[in-house]
């Protein structure tokens, strides 16, 4: 930005003479180039009587004009006759001489003239006249102004001409700059109408995507009712039974059972035209079905197959086919419910024939009638000595022992066919009976827990527990027909009273596992159990009564009465074992079962017995009896002394009473 001073008409030229636009100012003050301050550009009007007045204005062009340009006058020269002050030269030749002729006015118009305003400005000079500053100072050190000679001015030529050049490539950086930013904010402007135009139709399609929300949850309802997929038809006509294809049938059962119950509502031709087409779709499953659980049935049938893994993999896996088939061809499905009963009916009573031929092959004790209470060791050596059967291995019909362990082993599993047929030892009548009604029970668990779990909500329970007897009937007849042939002729009390704990303790479990079924076997079991046991209790009494009558009944003599010994009997050790097995036995009876009124009598027999020899054995010597029937109840309290039950405390308390009794005598 320069500035430039505009000079008034001189008080001294004529009135009417015009004032010219390209006429040089009057300035009193010389330009300094050395200075530290910028020169000041001033306009002077110089007035008569004032020599010292000046007009200072400062006055900036328009960025458009140019020095360079405002030099070119018309008659080849802007200066008019100005005074200097003394020999300085005038500033603007100077400018003229580094900047070329001053920039041209273009009309009078541009021109402006000092007013009072420019009065008003102040400058510093630091201090200095006026003579002084045009001087450059009185400074010694200062340097005093030098014309510029034709080199500098080329060279300050040459820097100008540089500056120009960079201001115009500055414009035109300066152009592109606006035009990218232009072209930018035009871009803007239609990525906005874009975003603009996207909102708006984002928000048309939500409105239109809500109100088809509203019409499919209002309509969605009425036509799956009235429609039925490709796919389920596919999937029902040719598609694998699987997980997949149960969701598809039931979806195809919930259309029919509401077809069904929905009788008007086929009178919209929709529902009209759905009803043969879900027959035929139910026809096709009903087929289907029928196929898979008669292939399944067949497979039942198959040699060394396990029944529960098709139960459990191809049967439970798909039970909701047989409540489908039940609620659309009962008939059919009675068909097959008879199918699988005769099947597992075969099954059980195969397997368990095969398995009571394995257990028939363990070797038993065998306890017949020389092995009561009341047979002497004499006759029944003679008995062994004249039969045709070779001596089994030695027992103790009398002793539980180790015999007791059947009932509080942890071991739940059944001997193996394997294994029975491969076991050389020798057993009581109580393992093969405990394996048999073992496998008989767990199996019953599984098919009836079967029965109810596939079967039902299609039948009752009352049908399924009908449909388990028909299965397991023939099955019970043989674990009853091996019951009665191992009770047969046995004498063996202790065994036959272990049968019936464990016949006891399978009910109990039974009520546990919740399989009522199962009961009248159980029942039966029992009333082939209980009337065995009371004919050995029986046998018992009567090989006791027995003894006691072939006792002598004279007087012994003397000499007999002074050796006869006061130990006691073999009988009488003998019955001490078999109650202390009959009191282990019944820790938890009740005084109502049977054993309890056979124990008593045998009891009494014994006790008869005792006093019947005591007597025939030292006559009138009463001391010697009463030590000898003192040491024969001590024997029984030894024996039976750490057993515990209430039937075990009341005979505890019946043989100290006795004892106490003939205790003065001992």
């Amino acid at each position: 930005m320069w500035l430039d001073r505009r000079a008034g008409p001189h008080p001294g030229s004529p009135a009417g003479a015009p004032h010219q636009s390209n006429s040089r100012p009057i300035s009193p003050l010389p330009r300094r180039t050395s200075s530290s301050r910028g020169p000041y550009l001033t306009s002077q009007t110089q007035r008569q009587g004032t020599p010292k007045g000046s007009n200072l204005s400062l006055v900036s062009n328009d960025s458009s004009s140019s020095l360079l340009a405002s030099s070119k006058r018309a008659n080849g020269s802007a200066l008019k006759h100005s005074t200097t002050l003394e020999d300085a030269p005038d500033p603007e030749d100077v400018l003229a001489h580094i900047l070329g002729p001053p920039p041209r006015v273009a009309s009078g118009a541009e021109r402006r003239s000092i007013t009072e305003d420019d009065l008003d400005l102040y400058f510093d000079f630091g201090g200095l006249a006026l003579r002084e500053l045009a001087g450059g100072g009185n400074g010694e050190g200062e340097a005093t102004y030098r014309p510029q000679t034709v080199d500098d001015y080329e060279q300050d030529k040459t820097k100008y001409e540089e500056l120009h050049r960079s201001i115009r490539a500055c414009d035109d950086i300066l152009s592109s700059v606006e035009s990218n930013l232009t072209s930018f904010r035009n871009d803007l402007a239609a990525v906005s109408a874009d975003i603009e135009s996207l909102q708006s139709r984002s928000t048309a399609l939500n409105i239109r995507l809500e109100n088809r929300k509203a019409v499919e949850k209002g309509l969605g309802p009425v036509v799956e009712e009235l429609s039925v997929s490709p796919m389920v038809v596919s999937r029902i006509s040719e598609g694998h039974i699987d997980e997949a294809w149960i969701k598809v049938l039931a979806d195809l059962d919930k259309r029919a059972v509401a077809h069904k119950k929905s009788p008007h509502q086929t009178q919209s031709k929709a529902m009209a035209d759905m009803g043969p087409l879900l027959e035929k779709l139910v026809l096709k499953a009903v087929e289907r079905i029928r196929d898979f659980l008669v292939a399944q049935i067949k497979a039942l049938r198959s040699p060394h197959i396990n029944a529960q893994i098709i139960q459990q993999q191809n049967f439970l896996k798909f039970k909701d086919l047989y409540s489908f088939l039940h609620r659309h061809q009962p008939v059919l499905a009675g068909e097959i419910c008879l199918a699988y009963m005769n099947t597992m009916r075969w099954y059980y009573l195969n397997q368990f024939t095969r398995y009571e031929k394995s257990l028939e092959k363990i070797k038993l004790h065998v306890l017949d009638k020389n092995d009561v209470l009341g047979h002497e060791d004499i006759s029944r050596r003679a008995t062994v000595l004249s039969s045709s059967k070779l001596a089994g291995p030695p027992h103790d019909a009398f002793n539980l022992g180790r015999r007791i362990e059947v009932l509080k082993t942890n071991n739940q599993m059944a001997m193996s066919s394997y294994l029975a047929e491969e076991d050389q030892s020798t057993h009581y009548l109580e393992a093969p009976f405990r394996n048999f009604n073992l496998a008989l029970i767990d199996n019953a668990t599984a098919e009836y827990t079967f029965l109810a779990t596939f079967f039902s909500p299609a039948l009752s329970f009352s049908v399924i527990s009908r449909h388990f007897n028909y299965i397991f009937e023939p099955t019970f007849t043989l674990g009853q027909t091996l019951t009665k042939h191992l009770m047969a002729d046995t004498f063996d009390g202790l065994g036959t009273l272990l049968c019936v704990r464990l016949n006891q303790h399978f009910a109990f479990e039974l009520q546990r596992r919740r399989i009522p079924a199962v009961e009248s076997y159980i029942n039966g079991t029992s009333m082939v159990l209980w009337p065995r046991l009371q004919s050995v209790m029986d046998a018992h009494c009567e090989s006791v009564r027995a003894l006691t009558a072939s006792l002598p009944t004279r007087t012994p003599s003397a000499a007999s009465v002074k050796t006869a010994s006061a130990a006691p009997h073999l009988v009488t050790q003998r019955f001490g074992q078999l109650l202390h097995g009959i009191l282990a036995l019944s820790t938890e009876a009740g005084d109502d079962e049977p054993v309890v009124t056979s124990l008593r009598r045998l009891r009494n027999e014994m006790e008869a017995f005792l006093t019947k020899i005591s007597a025939s054995t030292f006559g009138p010597d009463k001391r010697k009896r009463e030590r000898f029937l003192y040491n024969n109840y001590s024997l029984i309290l030894t024996i039976i002394g750490d057993v515990v039950g209430k039937l075990a405390v009341e005979n505890q308390e019946h043989f100290e009473a006795l004892k106490t009794s003939f205790q003065d005598a001992a």
